[in-house]
């Protein structure tokens, strides 16, 4: 994606010369392989940092609340939906942003590459063909992106921003035969007794750091459910119902603001994929009420609002 980070770097430079706004969120290189952080760009200099690699997972519309002044903000699909929900829920003001656009075409999943290689990884590059090259410990091997693509970027619909300023490449063409929900439904065709033993299992290596709730962008509460004392909501132990408990409410806090950016199976550490209750609840939505997240902020979601008309499936 060197095209991308040329045209990156050449945007920011030009809105900060120009004064246009204060920062601009990004990302840059890590020091790790297969890590490219956000990164906040002030000055010119900054701006030179500036990187658009296949390691770009977290979602910048996160940093969005924690800055007062114009900002701009390189923006994928699902961080532009993210910035709608932010605008409609009133945390940020859409005259204060200046979103530069950036059409994905996906982004890897550093997990399934580690698990593949199974060796210390020195470096990972992506080459013009589509395919990564990994090397580490005197030997390397090749991967098709595409398998070793998120399986949130597989299954997305909206790969191109649906708000922005400009654009930093041309739109993406997204395939008409996506299917969004074939996850959900292998789960939803398990028995009662299946399913519950299926998120058991999925949660079982939890450790509670909460990296997945400090990078989703929907996660914003100044106290968290699990910080809260008086009343005591949940336990801070390892103790699997406090695991479950944890997993399910954070889900259902996120239920018709969830745009699938999968920055929180990304930033956990155990690999857990957190999706499996978050694309259920996204399903619901748009299969009951016509839901999809993050597309206009004229609408309120759909679970702060209620139509006599609206089916009465999900009370039973």
């Amino acid at each position: 994606m060197q095209s991308y980070s040329e045209k990156i770097k050449e945007i920011a430079i030009r809105l900060l010369k120009d004064e246009t706004v204060e920062v601009v969120f990004g990302f840059r290189e890590g020091t790790l392989p297969m890590a490219s952080p956000p990164f906040a760009a002030k000055t010119v200099e900054d701006a030179e940092q500036l990187t658009w690699t296949s390691h770009c997972c977290i979602n910048l519309a996160n940093y969005l609340m924690d800055h007062k002044g114009k900002v701009a903000i390189f923006a994928k699909g699902c961080d532009c939906r993210s910035i709608v929900n932010h605008i409609g829920e009133g945390k940020v003001k859409r005259e204060d942003l200046h979103i530069i656009g950036v059409p994905c075409k996906g982004m890897v999943e550093r997990h399934t590459i580690c698990t593949l290689f199974d060796d210390e990884i020195d470096e990972a590059v992506e080459e013009d063909d589509g395919t990564i090259l990994v090397r580490g410990n005197g030997r390397e091997e090749k991967y098709q992106k595409a398998d070793v693509m998120r399986q949130c970027c597989k299954v997305c619909v909206h790969r191109n921003p649906g708000i922005y300023d400009e654009l930093a490449a041309e739109l993406v063409t997204i395939p008409d035969d996506i299917k969004r929900y074939r996850e959900v439904e292998e789960v939803e065709e398990l028995g009662v007794d299946e399913r519950w033993n299926f998120f058991e299992n999925l949660v079982s290596t939890c450790i509670r750091c909460y990296a997945c709730r400090d990078a989703c962008p929907t996660c914003y509460c100044p106290t968290c459910f699990v910080d809260e004392a008086q009343p005591q909501w949940v336990g801070k132990g390892d103790e699997e119902p406090d695991i479950m408990t944890f997993h399910i409410l954070r889900a259902f806090h996120t239920a018709g603001r969830c745009t699938d950016c999968g920055a929180c199976v990304s930033s956990c550490p155990m690999g857990i994929n957190m999706r499996a209750f978050t694309k259920k609840l996204e399903k619901d939505c748009l299969d009951l009420w016509d839901w999809e997240s993050g597309l206009t902020s004229d609408v309120r979601p759909a679970l702060e609002t209620y139509q006599p008309g609206d089916p009465e499936d999900n009370f039973k």
